[in-house]
């Protein structure tokens, strides 16, 4: 209205009206109560850039903001295992190639992430652009956390350790470029961080990047990067791999134990992506092999994934009476927890007279005592079968 006034111009054609801040439990901010977080404090604490990224992912339009230290210090660690992701990268000679071009990469485990890359610049352009910023935030945190730090690099390191010349020197150079992409997407919700590394890496391979990373030009990444096939392929390794860390984590299989890792029925594809990658697959899920069999011995775990059936040999390294034992007892842990929370919420006086925060709290208590009992039912399920 004053820009109307005094110029007769609209000043903002957009306007986003940020959510109200409130503390941890839910309420309004004040010096009497003494509820107050000095974001001065925060940034000491925590860094600039994580309190940044916590208001942006928790900006959503039509709900407060309940600030709480812990999840700062979430997103603190997000950059830093962003930082350490980097830090691998430049120690493994990934750096800038003169006349790169990410379509003409050859690699199956390179032409994924180059597809991943591009579906996340599209989708943080669009979030960005219509203003929704936690939709942004969120996109790039699994894309930088789970998908890039967690699943490329950890993929990628046979590659970059590897005989093939051909294939480590393609993957020095993806990575790096990968890591570019992030730090422009990245930018404006963590511009402190993401410029120091522009800096730190802005010295590597032959291509030197013009400038502070705040005048590069923003992702245009063309559609055609994305390669269905190398997606299919590495969605089944990356499956394969988290449900037999999931079958070995719920059984107690002991970290040292190496156990072969059997494919008992695959179609024919399938057989032949796991052939190809088993290198990859062996060192990822810390087993002995992978071996092609017709069933599955005595003491094996069977698992399905994407419809094919592996099994995990796991009798020789626990005990499988005591494991199925322990499984009871969890849940029945867990079925009392689960008992209790539902005569609470079920009572009408105990809804009236409880806090908010205390009746959301119980709730989200339910929720995860279901989830883990739902998880050891299945595992128990699973050791039913071969016990």
């Amino acid at each position: 209205m004053m820009g109307l006034h005094f110029t007769g111009e609209v000043p903002f054609k957009r306007v986003f009206f940020n959510a109200l801040v409130r503390d941890a439990a839910g309420k309004k901010m004040s010096k009497s109560k003494g509820n107050v977080l000095d974001p001065l404090e925060l940034v000491d604490e925590y860094g600039a850039d994580a309190l940044r990224f916590t208001l942006t992912a928790m900006s959503g339009q039509g709900r407060d903001i309940k600030l709480a230290t812990p999840r700062i210090e979430g997103y603190r660690n997000f950059g830093t295992k962003l930082w350490n992701a980097a830090r691998f990268c430049q120690m493994n000679g990934c750096a800038r190639a003169e006349g790169f071009d990410p379509a003409q990469v050859k690699g199956v485990l390179n032409r994924w992430i180059i597809g991943e890359t591009q579906r996340a610049s599209v989708s943080v352009t669009e979030a960005i652009a219509s203003c929704g910023f936690d939709g942004a935030a969120t996109t790039l945190y699994r894309f930088i956390w789970n998908t890039f730090c967690d699943w490329y690099v950890e993929l990628s390191k046979p590659l970059l350790t590897g005989a093939d010349h051909t294939a480590k020197a393609e993957t020095q150079a993806v990575a790096a470029w990968v890591l570019d992409q992030i730090l422009k997407l990245l930018h404006p919700i963590m511009p402190f961080l993401t410029e120091e590394l522009w800096t730190q890496t802005a010295d590597l391979g032959a291509v030197r990047p013009v400038g502070l990373l705040i005048t590069a030009a923003w992702p245009n990444l063309s559609p055609d990067l994305i390669d269905l096939k190398a997606q299919a392929e590495i969605d089944l390794i990356i499956a394969v791999v988290t449900e037999g860390r999931s079958v070995k984590a719920e059984l107690n299989v002991p970290h040292a134990a190496r156990p072969p890792l059997l494919v008992i029925d695959a179609t024919t594809d399938q057989r032949a992506i796991l052939e190809a990658n088993a290198a990859v697959i062996v060192q990822t899920l810390r087993v002995a092999d992978l071996r092609f069999e017709t069933e599955a011995p005595l003491g094996a775990i069977p698992f399905v994934v994407q419809g094919a059936t592996l099994a995990l040999p796991v009798a020789d390294f626990i005990d499988l009476a005591a494991e199925k034992a322990r499984l009871i007892k969890e849940i029945a842990a867990h079925e009392s927890d689960i008992t209790h929370v539902m005569k609470k919420l079920g009572n009408p006086d105990f809804l009236a007279r409880a806090k908010e925060e205390v009746v959301e709290e119980n709730r989200e208590r339910l929720a995860e005592a279901e989830a883990a009992k739902t998880k050891l039912q299945g595992a128990l399920k699973r050791l039913e079968a071969v016990a």
